[in-house]
């Protein structure tokens, strides 16, 4: 049985709450310091990576709204699979650069969907 694709976007909006909850609080020497927030941080990352990921193989016309879906993927597998090393600087410019508007996006296609 295939997952419904809003499950996917539910995922992602619970991981990228708990990061904002996360990080309150924090500036970006905070979060350096703090190897238990960096931890969850990242596992949230790699929650909304692979949850992007599998939206955009099941519901392509649905992921494709999702501006920078590809370097979040990337993003994820970074973590994951160590490519590149990932610094604590380039996790909070992501956090407060991006995370909003990622968050306001999927929120959004939820809302299109009847289910918010």
């Amino acid at each position: 049985m295939q997952r419904d694709a809003r499950a996917f976007l539910w995922d992602v909006i619970d991981a990228a709450q708990a990061i904002q909850s996360f990080v309150s609080g924090l500036d970006a020497a905070g979060y350096a310091s703090s190897a238990l927030v960096n931890s969850a941080v990242e596992r949230k990352f790699e929650i909304i990576g692979e949850a992007l990921n599998q939206l955009s193989k099941r519901e392509p016309a649905l992921a494709v709204r999702i501006p920078e879906l590809g370097q979040i993927v990337a993003f994820r597998n970074q973590l994951i699979h160590g490519y590149a090393l990932v610094n604590h600087r380039r996790v909070w410019v992501v956090i407060q650069d991006a995370l909003p508007g990622l968050l306001s996006c999927v929120q959004g296609l939820l809302e299109e969907l009847g289910e918010a």
